[in-house]
């Protein structure tokens, strides 16, 4: 996913304020609330810290915030506004590194295995990324993989039609290994660009999750042994701290290759993002800070580091 034009950027960073408000509210009035014309001595360096970390950045992430802070401003007038400042930069310097679009690489198709947990909003994200790519006149192949919930291959079936992407569907309880088999023979035959692959997403029973996604993982490389290319996990923004567990999870279960983040527009808890980059490292290839297709955005560190920090 690659962002285009001038007028676009600023109308999604106008999104994207928007969708971070409550995030960008609760963080600028905790640090707004610390300060009454005073020096940045240790004090209020502790106090910022633990604000930090309320506001879902992470122990990591709030010690390098302050840490930054106090060698530019450390014994001298401090103001919010600075603050503030200190902190996109540090922010966007964090997330930088992990600022990495989806790749679509000289694969026909390209395959993508999209993971995470039920109502994260893997299967929305699919068909937002079908749209984004079949806008870019890509040909696009989905797989409704998560057989277990009929919702979710009536989901994708909707998506299909509103993209024009050839869908793959089994009925209730059909084997997911077998339509991912089929999915990928269809796309190769289509010759498509992209094929996504929605999963199950049932952690109630971790094994059995991990032994249905290594088969599906299995049957494709009989087809295509490089595959799956790419493998996202979809987080969502409102579980604030327990993405962090379900980063783990997913790690041990399939090679998580990037980060799919959604509903930061439902949240007050957008910082864990923050947290996560610092202490995962995988790159953020998309954010969704709302319902329509053009809510999921490739990930831009410097924007979403202004957003959440409240800056114009």
């Amino acid at each position: 996913m690659t962002e285009t034009t001038e007028g676009e950027k600023r109308g999604w960073f106008q999104r994207l304020r928007s969708g971070l408000s409550r995030s960008s509210s609760r963080l600028g009035d905790s640090i707004t609330g610390l300060f009454t014309k005073r020096k940045l001595d240790k004090a209020l360096l502790d106090e910022l810290e633990e604000a930090l970390i309320a506001a879902d950045l992470g122990p990591a992430t709030a010690a390098k915030l302050t840490a930054a802070l106090a060698k530019e401003r450390f014994g001298k007038d401090i103001t919010t506004e600075e603050t503030r400042a200190v902190f996109a930069t540090e922010i966007a310097r964090i997330l930088a590194p992990v600022a990495k679009p989806l790749e679509i690489r000289n694969h026909r198709p390209h395959v993508v295995l999209v993971v995470g947990v039920n109502g994260s909003g893997k299967t929305t994200t699919i068909g937002k990324l079908a749209q984004f790519y079949r806008g870019q006149g890509r040909k696009v192949v989905l797989a409704a993989g998560d057989t277990f919930r009929a919702a979710a291959v009536e989901q994708l079936k909707i998506w299909g039609e509103r993209t024009g992407a050839t869908v793959v569907a089994g009925g209730p309880g059909a084997d997911a290994a077998g339509l991912a088999y089929d999915a990928l023979a269809k796309a190769k035959a289509e010759g498509a660009d992209l094929l996504l692959i929605d999963t199950a997403g049932r952690l109630q029973n971790k094994a059995d999750l991990m032994a249905e996604l290594a088969k599906i993982i299995k049957v494709l490389k009989k087809l295509e042994p490089a595959a799956p290319h790419d493998c996202l996990l979809v987080l969502d923004a409102t579980v604030g701290q327990n993405a962090h567990s379900q980063v783990e999870i997913f790690k041990q279960i399939c090679q998580v290759t990037g980060l799919v983040v959604t509903k930061l527009d439902g949240s007050a808890k957008g910082g864990v993002l923050v947290a996560l980059a610092e202490r995962f490292g995988l790159p953020v290839v998309a954010i969704g800070v709302g319902e329509s297709a053009d809510d999921l955005k490739p990930f831009a560190a410097e924007n979403f580091a202004r957003a959440l920090m409240g800056i114009d």
